[in-house]
């Protein structure tokens, strides 16, 4: 039985969309980030980056989002382009460019805009250019075709949906304005029941949402330094 180390965030949620795609039988393992629980030795030996999501698969342990929806693809032969060079090629650019790019400066750019001490005003601007310019790229790409790699929905999609769903939250309210083909890949997404499901995921479990002191030192232990 597959077991998949969730939380309500948007790495987790790429991993959920596939399972709930997928119809794989998993059981949910809640991790409470705000809790700290993510850094507990129990979860540390299945993932040491002290990351969500994680999963265990028998002896199989994955790790980091993206290498979770490879792993599942490769099992089960779903949400994969068609097996040529041409298509691999863009669906490994493309998820890897969620991976390196759209995720890190996303968060990068929330955790600067929304939780981070003053002075920041430099870390903002860096963030949120660079968070604009992934998904300028990204949209662009959408302009003219229906998903991101070749003409069928794919784990690249996934991906892209994980942190689409944010995106009011990372760039600001009016970013639809701008990122019209994202906008029109999400709704897609939204209206398939296996998101719907995915999206649910989160009431089954009472997730802290004060972004507290404990919440803090847990989501961001290098603040432990500013104290000397």
């Amino acid at each position: 039985m597959i077991k998949f180390f969730y939380h309500p965030s948007p790495n987790p949620a790429k991993v959920a969309l596939f399972l709930e795609e997928s119809g794989l039988p998993y059981e949910l393992v809640p991790v409470d980030t705000r809790k700290g629980e993510q850094h507990l030795p129990a979860f540390l030996a299945i993932n040491p980056n002290g990351k969500t999501p994680a999963l265990t698969d028998g002896d199989a342990t994955v790790f980091d989002s993206n290498a979770i929806l490879l792993y599942l693809a490769e099992k089960t032969g779903k949400f994969l382009p068609a097996n040529t060079p041409e298509l691999r090629a863009q669906m490994y650019s493309w998820l890897m460019f969620v991976a390196t790019g759209i995720g890190p400066y996303s968060g990068q750019a929330v955790h600067f805009k929304h939780f981070a001490p003053e002075p920041k005003e430099y870390a903002v601007n860096r963030y949120d250019f660079e968070a604009w310019r992934h998904w300028s790229i990204m949209d662009a790409h959408l302009a003219n075709r229906a998903y991101v790699v070749g003409d069928q929905y794919s784990i690249v999609d996934m991906a892209v949906w994980g942190w689409a769903r944010a995106v009011p939250f990372i760039l600001g309210a009016d970013a639809w304005d701008k990122l019209p083909n994202v906008k029109r890949l999400l709704d897609e997404i939204n209206a398939r029941p296996a998101a719907q499901r995915a999206e649910a995921l989160k009431t089954r479990h009472a997730f802290k949402a004060e972004m507290d002191d404990e919440a803090r030192k847990a989501m961001f232990p290098q603040n432990a330094r500013l104290g000397g």
